[in-house]
Order: structure tokens, then C-alpha cells, then sequence
């Protein structure tokens, strides 16, 4: 049963980092563990999306082409005033809260980041916010049970 909840951590962090801190804490995973699969669930999509990060983003541009939409919508400009100012230390940096980790690692691939750097940068950036998000999380939880 305890395989059931670290798989859960792990997948769903996968997909939307921030679910794998609430996940962890609400299933009873210790400070550790929460941290360890929630970073490893983003470094596997990290992993997997900075492969075919490139491939996916000409499949996108062709069909966004071929729809007739914009290539500029109000999210894209901010992703490209954000690697404007910061580069990728600054997409790494918000990945984890703003984008979700296959975003964030398609965006640093579509700027021709290299594979290594891009898992430098999302590695200290897991790292950083798991522990951060699952501390928070953990201590809310303590508040919300004095008041409630």
C-alpha cells in the first residue's frame, strides 16, 4: 500500500508539481520522502520533455500555423520577457509554481537551451521548491488543525 502512495506523489508531480507537496503531506509521507518524489516526478518529466521538447514545439508551430492562430497570445510575450530578463535560470525558477515542469522544459528547449543545462537548472529549481512547498504545506496543515 505504501508503494500506492509514493506513486501518487511521484506522478502527480509529474504533471503539476505543486499537487505532489499536497499529495505527500495529505497521505502522511514524511518532510524526505515528499521532497525526494516530488522532485524526482519533475525530473522525470524534465527528462522526457527536454527529448522531445524540440520535436513537440515544430509539431505545435505547424499546427498553430495551419489554424490560423496567433503566434503571440499574452502568455507567450510573458514567457519571452521573463527569458529576456532572466534566461533560463528564471523559467527554472518559475516552472514549478507558474508553469508545470513539461511547460517549463519545452520552453527552455524551444530557446535551444542544452540538455545539461536545462537539467542543472531544473534539478536546484525542484529542489528549492519542493522543499519550500511541502514545508509550507506541512506547517499550514498544523495551523489549520489548531484553528479548526
Amino acid at each position: 500500500m505504501e508503494i500506492l502512495k509514493y506513486l501518487s506523489v511521484y506522478l502527480v508531480s509529474m504533471v503539476k508539481f505543486f499537487g505532489g507537496p499536497l499529495a505527500g503531506v495529505s497521505l502522511g509521507l514524511s518532510f524526505v520522502e515528499t521532497v525526494l518524489l516530488t522532485m524526482a516526478g519533475m525530473m522525470t518529466s524534465v527528462l522526457v520533455f527536454s527529448v522531445v521538447g524540440r520535436a513537440f514545439s515544430k509539431w505545435l508551430s505547424k499546427r498553430r500555423r495551419a489554424q490560423h492562430k496567433p503566434v503571440f497570445c499574452k502568455q507567450n510575450r510573458r514567457i519571452v520577457q521573463v527569458w529576456n530578463r532572466f534566461g533560463v535560470t528564471g523559467i527554472a525558477f518559475l516552472t514549478p509554481i507558474l508553469f508545470t515542469p513539461i511547460l517549463g522544459t519545452i520552453v527552455v528547449a524551444l530557446f535551444g537551451v542544452s540538455r545539461k543545462h536545462i537539467f542543472i537548472h531544473m534539478f536546484w529549481s525542484a529542489l528549492f521548491w519542493s522543499a519550500t512547498l511541502t514545508f509550507m504545506v506541512m506547517e499550514f496543515g498544523k495551523v489549520a488543525d489548531k484553528v479548526f
